[in-house]
């Protein structure tokens, strides 16, 4: 099993542990089952979170390994992910309604619907668990799939963290690799006055 210290984020200034130990997971423990109370502690963590006009517009379909569900969502990702992401406990899709009741564009809906998933994320950390979130899927297979009119944004692998050495490459190597991250000052914008 990878040391998960090993994996904390080296950051400038301390931060809480929560975020430096985070990191995207690919090995995921086959025989972990997401016991009830932790997928509702995920999802109330994400219900939780900011949203413009508090529209909420997030909209989450949960399938759980070993479900037709779960065997759905899969298919619908790209080969790669399904490689590793099919040993989850439960793959989560993210949508958002992308309009209000009255039909107006909600243009922030998909930013909010990040908000949740940083939420979701960082309750997951604090119970223990991984998450990975892909963009890597059939985006017309999944959206007829569910049984809303939203706009699917992402799938989020959840689950106990596993051992890296039962993937392939380059998914085993990616996993045991440093993290790295751009420096603050490169992320900086000017504004002009």
């Amino acid at each position: 099993m990878i040391d998960v210290a090993e994996k904390n984020a080296s950051t400038d200034v301390p931060v809480h542990p929560l975020l430096s130990a985070r990191w995207s997971s690919r090995a995921f423990d086959p025989g972990h089952e997401l016991a009830d109370g932790q997928l509702t502690a995920l999802l109330e963590a994400a219900r939780w979170a900011p949203s413009a006009s508090n529209t909420q517009p997030w909209r989450f379909a949960v399938a759980r390994r070993g479900t037709a569900e779960h065997g759905a969502v899969l298919g619908t990702l790209a080969g790669g992910n399904q490689v590793w992401a099919r040993d989850a406990s439960a793959l989560v899709v993210v949508a958002a309604r992308t309009t209000g009741t009255d039909g107006a564009a909600q243009p922030w809906a998909v930013y909010d619907a990040g908000q949740a998933v940083a939420h979701l994320s960082v309750q997951a950390e604090a119970e223990g668990l991984a998450v990975h979130q892909m963009g890597g899927f059939d985006r017309d297979r999944l959206t007829s799939a569910l049984s809303d009119d939203v706009t699917p944004l992402v799938v989020v692998a959840v689950g106990l963290r596993g051992e890296p050495a039962r993937l392939a490459e380059p998914f085993a190597g990616r996993e045991t690799a440093a993290r790295v991250r751009l420096p603050i000052d490169d992320l900086l914008l000017t504004v002009r006055a």
